[in-house]
């Protein structure tokens, strides 16, 4: 029965996948979809893209484990998420479509004119490695789910969730990868909504709920006490994931997607009570979690979901249910997939190796550039032994301190120059894989987003005020 629910929702993907496939003629039409969206598919592509595995197993984890600290960090995404619709999602697709760019690396280097390569080279090679690293904590998760559900050893569960992503994107692309966001995002609310509604009778309602949640001691309430330490720690929990949203190129390429500028307000508004409702949902399903779990316990926090799903559904409905977590891991990772072919094809294959190369031989790249990401991202997944959590957190670190200080300095700050860009990228990436060793000598716990944000925006702003000259000298001979 359980295959058998699998097998159903993923025909509903593969039909999807066809249908869209007739629609990619071009690599913009494959990278882009033409810049054809509307304005709701816009929003839950968006939305769904950035979600994974993630919001069914790594945050009500945190929640079930800790307690209601980490509903900061819900807060804070929804409230970052607002100001990237409002602040970065308008101005970032009329200034790519002026510049006609179809990947981030292309916008950066013509918005600061850099003929030297170096700004689209770096931007692509530190995507590439964040990406990879992202991409295989959705392999992760897709292993853990599949071993649960059937009883396989991971490494086949990784295997056979590799052989779920790649078919239908590889025919596919943004116009596919939109359709099956709407249809995951509407799927995935539709899960994680009911199913908390679904057990919190079972564990007696919410005074049940609130008796199992106070005698567990170990978890601590959105503001345990009124200490300093306990004000940065929210500060931190808000800050260091909401952040990341201004440099997530594969959130980003979905409000350049957009047909019609003026609808922006219409997918932010849309957007957001998606996100609000689905994460209040999760943080029950933690929550509930404690109380479900009481006498029995859980082996590996991130499967409290998994396995309350398990419980109190049939085994087919209880499949079909859980394929909520597929959708959500395949919808995110083919997002970032995507992104990273279109890296390797517009900005590296087109503008250094073939500069005169075809529609079609462009197309056939994107997609052999997919199979390549995705094997490297196997790799990995096969590899680790860290918590989905943990995994998500450094690439999503990463990516944010890299490129959220960039991309809003290159949409409202004119005096940004070429160099300027240059070094906030570099010290961004450079801060995030070296700030975990840093902090081992620091006496409190602060989150890498923190420091590389803002210490990549300084040093934009610093190199940028020192080369303006320079930079205006290399623009009148360029």
């Amino acid at each position: 029965m359980q295959f058998l629910a699998l097998f159903f929702y993923l025909s509903i993907l593969v039909f999807i996948g066809y249908k869209s496939h007739l629609k990619h003629q071009t690599s913009t039409d494959f990278i882009l979809g033409s810049r054809k969206m509307n304005f709701w598919i816009t929003a839950l592509a968006a939305h769904a893209s950035d979600m994974s595995s993630w919001i069914f197993m790594a945050y009500p984890a945190v929640i079930f484990a800790t307690g209601l600290i980490n509903v900061w960090v819900a807060i804070g995404l929804t409230f970052f998420m607002f100001l990237n619709w409002h602040f970065v999602a308008p101005k970032l697709r009329r200034m790519t479509e002026h510049y006609n760019s179809l990947t981030l690396p292309s916008f950066f280097e013509s918005r600061f004119q850099d003929t030297t390569g170096f700004l689209r080279i770096s931007t692509v090679v530190i995507s590439l490695v964040y990406y990879t690293v992202y991409i295989s904590a959705g392999l992760v998760g897709l292993g853990i789910l599949i071993e649960t559900l059937f009883g396989v050893p991971y490494l086949l569960g990784v295997s056979l969730g590799i052989l779920v992503i790649i078919p239908y994107l590889f025919i596919g692309g943004y116009v596919t990868l939109a359709w099956t966001d709407l249809f995951q995002g509407i799927f995935l609310i539709f899960a994680i909504v009911l199913v908390p509604l679904y057990a919190l009778p079972k564990v007696g309602g919410i005074e049940g709920l609130k008796a199992a949640v106070l005698a567990k001691k170990s978890l601590e309430g959105m503001i345990p006490n009124n200490s300093p330490l306990t004000y940065f720690k929210i500060f931190s929990l808000i800050t260091s994931w909401g952040l990341g949203y201004f440099g997530m190129p594969h959130i980003l390429t979905k409000f350049m997607g957009i047909k019609n500028v003026e609808d922006m307000p219409k997918s932010k508004w849309f957007g957001i009570t998606w996100q609000i409702i689905s994460l209040t949902a999760a943080t029950f399903v933690g929550l509930i979690g404690v109380a479900f779990f009481t006498q029995t316990g859980l082996q590996d926090d991130q499967l409290v979901f998994v396995n309350m799903v398990t419980t109190l559904f049939s085994p087919f409905v209880g499949a079909f249910i859980l394929c909520a977590i597929l959708g959500a891991t395949i919808t995110c990772m083919d997002s970032q997939i995507l992104v990273l072919a279109s890296n390797l094809t517009e900005d590296l294959y087109k503008k250094v190796l073939r500069k005169d190369a075809s529609s079609k031989e462009l197309l056939l790249t994107s997609r052999l550039s997919v199979l390549i990401v995705a094997i490297i991202a196997y790799i990995l997944a096969i590899s680790t032994s860290s918590t989905i959590f943990a995994i998500v957190s450094y690439a999503w670190f990463g990516l944010g301190a890299s490129f959220g200080p960039l991309v809003i300095f290159s949409l409202y700050v004119k005096s940004t120059t070429r160099i300027g860009a240059c070094a906030g990228i570099i010290t961004g990436a450079l801060i995030s894989c070296f700030w975990p060793l840093i902090n081992k000598f620091i006496p409190i716990d602060i989150p890498t987003l923190i420091p590389g944000f803002f210490i990549s925006s300084f040093t934009i702003w610093l190199v940028s005020f020192m080369t303006k000259r320079k930079d205006l000298e290399y623009n009148e001979k360029t």
